[in-house]
């Protein structure tokens, strides 16, 4: 065999086992989403049968169908959009925030031992403050505007981060850190090549308990004042008694909350897919 024939036969191996990975993977994501939607679609169909059925009230839980020709009537009219851009543009803002001053933070008591006794027992008890008793102090500092908004969600976003960065930093091998001064590498090149790749898993489940956070702060967040938003529309439907409203909101806060999750999950496995990890089977 001529060594253009080997090089075409080698390409030929290459394309198809490049074709197997990526129809693996296809399948992969298909499985994924039918699986993930079996108990979604027989909960909506049982919600549905019993609310005709008369078994739930309308007034108090309307049928599926009735929630989505009410959101259907907000897309159509342009209403939604506005609401969902809004509310996305404050949990964006915050998380960004909240993220910086956490890695700021964290990497600084994480490498430092006195930085650790400085800045952690009050960042703990900070933390232990509901995020409600936030709402009234932010709004005497800075009004009802975005500012006060967007820092309130920044705060429910630090907490996870800050925790699983100083948490990842704190857990790295100490072998590990040995075998770097036995190959003489720099403070800077240990942090760089040690402490960070293996402090990362922990850092990105603080980002996607950040951002579960972030949503779930937005609410008091848009308490605050809000004329429009998705936290806007539960007290609107609230104040008008039109339950339909609220459990629109609360499913859209779900269908977002979890797309947004989705992406931080593609970013986790892309970051660490060097790590040799368990497979469930």
């Amino acid at each position: 065999m001529s060594k253009n024939e080997v090089d075409v036969s080698g390409a030929y191996v290459a394309s198809q086992a490049k074709k197997a990975k990526l129809k693996k993977a296809r399948n992969k994501r298909s499985q994924t989403i039918i699986l993930g939607s079996i108990l979604p679609v027989i909960l909506l169909l049982f919600w549905e049968l019993l609310s005709r059925a008369g078994v739930f009230p309308s007034y108090q839980l309307p049928a599926p169908s009735v929630i989505f020709l009410t959101i259907f009537g907000m897309a159509q009219s342009g209403e939604l959009w506005g609401h969902i851009g809004i509310t996305v543009y404050r949990v964006f803002a915050g998380f960004i925030i909240g993220t910086l001053v956490a890695i700021l933070l964290g990497s600084l008591v994480g490498f430092y031992h006195k930085a650790e006794l400085l800045f952690d027992p009050i960042i703990q008890a900070f933390r232990s403050i509901p995020s409600l008793a936030w709402v009234p102090l932010f709004i005497l500092w800075m009004g009802i505007g975005e500012t006060s908004k967007i820092t309130m969600i920044a705060v429910g976003v630090f907490f996870p981060v800050y925790l699983n960065l100083v948490s990842g930093i704190l857990g790295v091998d100490r072998k590990l850190i040995e075998v770097g001064k036995m190959y003489k590498l720099t403070p800077f090149q240990q942090v760089r090549r040690i402490i960070l790749p293996a402090s990362l898993p922990s850092f990105l489940i603080g980002l996607r308990s950040g951002l579960g956070l972030g949503w779930m702060f937005v609410v008091a967040a848009e308490l605050m004042g809000a004329s429009q938003g998705l936290g806007y529309l539960l007290v609107l439907g609230q104040n008008t008694l039109s339950p339909e409203t609220i459990i629109s909101s609360i499913i859209l806060f779900a269908i977002i909350g979890k797309l947004s999750d989705w992406l931080l999950k593609i970013l986790e496995d892309r970051s660490l897919h060097w790590q040799d990890r368990f497979i469930k089977t």
